[in-house]
This record gives structure tokens, C-alpha cells and sequence, in this order.
């Protein structure tokens, strides 16, 4: 059996691979309720054979969206509006499912990245968003409102709600969203916060914050069922968080239960400087396995069988989540698998597309027909 495609257990929920489809935010909800795009997204990837499937980051308030058409778990309707896309995921595919549950913090308010993905102004349509502190991510913006005692409040309360209608909703995981640039990376990078009180400053004050969001989800999620974290291990940006501060981050989250660091970088800042290749932060995976023992997901132009194989196999992560792969590609885990002689689940319905020199694809199958 090759490392890809060995299983892995996370709590009581036990992937059949190590093949993670990453959240990936569509920008097509409807005041934050999931629609049809979601039901055609998320139902072909479900059939990909991927070890679990992610839903995209799904805002906890409505000013935490990124765009205006930003996924949302805030309310009834936005809870029911999923609830047919997760059946007829659960009707024809056993995958697991993961939701990212995230606050866009000072990146809130902006276009979709086809209609250029700038900052929407309040005078246009747009809201003013919240972040630790006043300051923009980009020159010329707007400065966000620098969260207050009832803002923090909140959106800690928010979180909660969120990741309990995540409970109704039957997901098996919960991913919470502390990369990018988003809110919770912004409490951690220097480059966003500057506050003077408990939550800025020093590393440990830096780091509160995210890790009372962690703690308040842990709490609301049940005990048997994992929660995940997504990092920016670096911010490429002279004065951002270092690799050191993110595995003293992880550290912290091992001690409270967290079950995996999804390891990304970037986004906190419009100067960032990031030399882009094939696994490019794989090391960030490698590094934050070795010094904490957590199960970690490498991401970052994986895109080649072999590749994805050999970091399983050498321990550099023990998940790889791919995105961009992944949409061009949405059998993607098929391929692979053809690719290093192994299986994967596919729907009846699919079988009689197995090649002929692939006999085994989707295990030991038959397929008569009179």
C-alpha cells in the first residue's frame, strides 16, 4: 500500500486516505446561505475518493465574509441552506466532511477575486470591518474599527454558535481558520496587531485571542469528533510571525486538544515576498510535526502523485490537502491511485469507468450486466 493511500484516524473519524480536498472559498452564497453552486461544488468533489472533503471558509458573522458572496454559519437559514447540500453528500458518498470555520477580520468587505478583490467601500455597498487593531492591509484603504471588549465578546460567541450548528449539521470535523490574513492570524502577526492590552504585545498575549476561539470551539464540538487548525507559518514580511511563533502557537493548541496544523503562509500583507514552487511549504508541515508530534497537513503546489506519496512516506506531513489541483482535476485521487497501484471509493455509478489495465481501482468490484 503506498503512504497516500494508507488510512488515518483522527479521534472516532477514520479517513481512508491521506488526500485532504482544501477549503476553497467560492464567493457564490447568497447572504451567506449555500445554493445551488454549493450542491454541484461540493457534491462532485465528494465523489473525488479523497480521504475528506472541506467546505470552504464559512464566515461566523455576517461582517466576518471576505466578499458579500462568502458561505455563512450564523443563523437558521444559513444552518438550513446546507442541509440538502450534506444530504445528498451523505446519500452517495461516505467521505468525511470538514467545515473551515473563519472571520475575514481587516480583508472583510472586499469584491470577489474575479471583480478584482479590492476593498468594497461602505459609500459602494460595502461594511466597515473589524480587526485587533486599526490598521488597513493595504495603503490608501480605510483603516478597520480596532475591536473592542463587546466586539471581542462577539465574535468569541459567534464561533460557538457556529461550531454547535456545525453539531446539528452532522460534520465530522471543524477546521478553524488562524491563516491568511484573516482575523485570528491578525491577532498573531505583529504586522496587524499593535494593541496595548492583554492581546497584543508579547507572543504569549499575541496568541490569547485565537486560542480562546480554540478553546470555545473544542468545548461546543464533540469530544470524539476532531478540531483542526489552519496556520500561516510565516508572514514573509520583514517584522511578521516567525516559524517559532507558530510552533509555539502549536504547542499551545496540543495542549488543548487540537488534532492537526493545516500549514500554509501569507496573507497579512500586501508586501509579503513569497518565492512560489512545487511544496514550497512543506517545510513549514515538516518542522511543526517534528517539534510537536500533531498530525500536519503540507499545502502549496502539490500537484504530482509521486510527490504527494514521497512527504506521506518520509514523514515530511501526514495529510496533503490540495486546492487548485483539485478543481482542474476533481479525480484527481483516482489518477493517483492508478498512478501508485492503489483503491479508492467511487460510486457504482462510476464503476464501469475503471480502465482495463486497472483492474483493482476501485477494489475488488464486479460489474455484470445481462
Amino acid at each position: 500500500m503506498s503512504a497516500l493511500f494508507s488510512p488515518l484516524t483522527l479521534r472516532s473519524v477514520t479517513l481512508p486516505n491521506r488526500i485532504v480536498v482544501s477549503p476553497m472559498c467560492q464567493y457564490s452564497a447568497e447572504r451567506g446561505e449555500a445554493n445551488a453552486w454549493h450542491m454541484i461544488h461540493l457534491g462532485h468533489l465528494a465523489l473525488s475518493g479523497a480521504g475528506l472533503l472541506c467546505i470552504e471558509a464559512t464566515a461566523v458573522e455576517p461582517d466576518g465574509r471576505i466578499t458579500p458572496g462568502d458561505l455563512g454559519l450564523w443563523d437558521d437559514v444559513t444552518e438550513a441552506a446546507l442541509v440538502p447540500v450534506l444530504a445528498a453528500i451523505r446519500k452517495y458518498s461516505g467521505i468525511p466532511v470538514a467545515m473551515q470555520l473563519a472571520h475575514a477580520g481587516r480583508k472583510a468587505s472586499s469584491h470577489a477575486p474575479w471583480d478584482g478583490g479590492q476593498l468594497i467601500p461602505v459609500s459602494a455597498g460595502g461594511w466597515l470591518p473589524h480587526a485587533p487593531s486599526a490598521l488597513p492591509h493595504k495603503a490608501g484603504e480605510e483603516p478597520p474599527l480596532a475591536l473592542d471588549v463587546a466586539g471581542l465578546n462577539r465574535i468569541r460567541e459567534a464561533f460557538g454558535a457556529a461550531a454547535r450548528r456545525a453539531v446539528r449539521l452532522g460534520l465530522d470535523a471543524i477546521e478553524i481558520h488562524c491563516a491568511h490574513g484573516y482575523l485570528l492570524h491578525e491577532f498573531l502577526s505583529p504586522v496587524a496587531n499593535q494593541r496595548g492590552d492583554e492581546y497584543g504585545g508579547s507572543r504569549e498575549n499575541r496568541m490569547r485571542y485565537p486560542l480562546e476561539i480554540f478553546d470555545i470551539v473544542r468545548a461546543a464540538f464533540p469530544a470524539d469528533k476532531p478540531v483542526g487548525v489552519r496556520v500561516s507559518a510565516i508572514d514573509w514580511v520583514e517584522g511578521g510571525s516567525t516559524l517559532d511563533d507558530t510552533i509555539a502557537f502549536a504547542q499551545e493548541l496540543k495542549k488543548r486538544g487540537c488534532d492537526w496544523i493545516d500549514a500554509s503562509s501569507g496573507g497579512v500583507s500586501a508586501l509579503q515576498k513569497i518565492p512560489l514552487e512545487p511544496g514550497y511549504q512543506v517545510p513549514f508541515a515538516q518542522a511543526i510535526r517534528q517539534a510537536t508530534g500533531l498530525p500536519t497537513i503540507a499545502v502549496g503546489l502539490i500537484s504530482d502523485p509521486e510527490h504527494a506519496n514521497r512527504l506521506i512516506e518520509a514523514g515530511d506531513a501526514d495529510l496533503v490537502a490540495m486546492a487548485r489541483a483539485m478543481l482542474y482535476d476533481p479525480r484527481w485521487p483516482w489518477h493517483a491511485a492508478a498512478q501508485l497501484g492503489a483503491s479508492v471509493n467511487a460510486p457504482p455509478q462510476y464503476w464501469r469507468s475503471q480502465p482495463r489495465d486497472q483492474k483493482t481501482l476501485f477494489g475488488d468490484i464486479s460489474f455484470g450486466q445481462r
